[in-house]
């Protein structure tokens, strides 16, 4: 039964964590905006809440690829090899297209990444206020109110 009270955190907690990574990820395109041949990343949030929630064709759920992450169960969010600051070609993670081409092969758009940071930055508060909201909720049933 408590399982079932606390399924929502769980998505929630999911989704957090990667709004922090995205958040993460567009930080690291806008302080490299100025460093030739850059080449910006974006995670494919979709995509990568699939794989963390076990839902679509990404998911996978064999216990030798579990063991390989280092998690424990087939709907845990396995932690990423970092290398150099970004996901190591982890799931969700791509390059983004280059909307205006520079002399110095960099591919940051300022203004799509300030516009990716707050749309990212709104969101994950929306997704805290739902974890609060729910985590109130839960302690107010405990309590008996």
């Amino acid at each position: 039964m408590f399982a079932n009270l606390t399924s929502g955190l769980d998505f929630h907690s999911k989704a957090l964590v990667l709004r922090a990574e995205r958040q993460r990820v567009i930080a690291s395109n806008i302080a490299n905006a100025d460093t030739p041949g850059y080449a910006a990343r974006d995670l494919n949030f979709k995509d990568a809440m699939n794989q963390a929630t076990g839902a679509g064709p990404t998911a996978s759920a064999s216990s030798a690829q579990n063991h390989y992450n280092g998690t424990t169960n087939a709907r845990h969010i396995p932690l990423p090899e970092r290398t150099s600051g970004t996901l190591g070609g982890g799931p969700g993670l791509a390059y983004t297209t280059q909307s205006q081409p520079s002399l110095d092969g960099n591919s940051v758009d300022l203004d799509r990444e300030r516009a990716n940071f707050v749309d990212n930055s709104v969101r994950y508060e929306a997704t805290l206020r739902f974890i609060n909201g729910q985590s109130k909720t839960i302690l107010s049933a405990i309590q008996g109110q």
